[in-house]
């Protein structure tokens, strides 16, 4: 009853601030999951900054956000690597950083990061469902460390959740990327699969 009108509380917290976020946390055993949902997509550092999960003082949140700030390296490098180094606080990307992204979107595969939204699978191209859903976990090893964290996304295309690694600067309580870990290979889109 209780997580019930923790629940009730959160959604009517999202919905005092515009409707534009909520976020619906779930609990199992040594695991937890948030889910984010996002009417829209941020198309500047600005606008990122403006939504609530920018406060960075819970870790799934950065998580998700390092998700929203990727979906912009397609049609605007410059601004996607200004939300990311601001997702990276006081350890901006370095040009090895930018390249090793870059890489990983080669060949047109920028579907990949479209892929750790709800409803986005192969066979749709990997299109998202509106709004826009992410959902973050971690496991009982995800803070194993004081002051680091390892949690999971989920994508459409991998058959298990993908890494992302964050770091608490304790003089703020902020958490800020540290490793984007998930854009590794993942399934193509149908459309394109020759074996499909």
């Amino acid at each position: 009853m209780l997580e019930s009108l923790i629940n009730k509380l959160i959604s009517k917290a999202g919905d005092l601030v515009g409707g534009k976020v909520s976020q619906v946390i779930s609990k199992t055993v040594g695991n937890k999951a948030s889910t984010f949902t996002f009417q829209a997509l941020p198309k500047t550092l600005e606008e990122l900054k403006a939504l609530p999960e920018a406060a960075l003082t819970d870790v799934y949140a950065t998580a998700a956000l390092s998700v929203l700030a990727l979906t912009r390296f397609q049609e605007d490098r410059e601004e996607s690597i200004k939300m990311l180094n601001f997702l990276k606080g006081p350890d901006p990307l370095n040009p090895a950083g930018i390249q090793q992204i870059a890489d990983r979107f080669m060949d047109g595969k920028f579907y990949k990061v479209n892929s750790f939204f709800e409803g986005a699978t192969p066979a749709n191209g990997y299109t998202p469902a509106k709004p826009y859903v992410i959902k973050v976990e971690s496991n009982p090893y995800s803070f194993e460390n004081e002051g680091w964290a390892t949690l999971w996304l989920t994508s459409g295309g991998a058959d298990s959740p993908r890494p992302v690694k964050l770091r608490k600067k304790p003089s703020t309580g902020q958490w800020f990327l540290v490793e984007i870990q998930y854009l590794g290979d993942i399934r193509i889109p149908t459309a394109t699969d020759k074996w499909a």
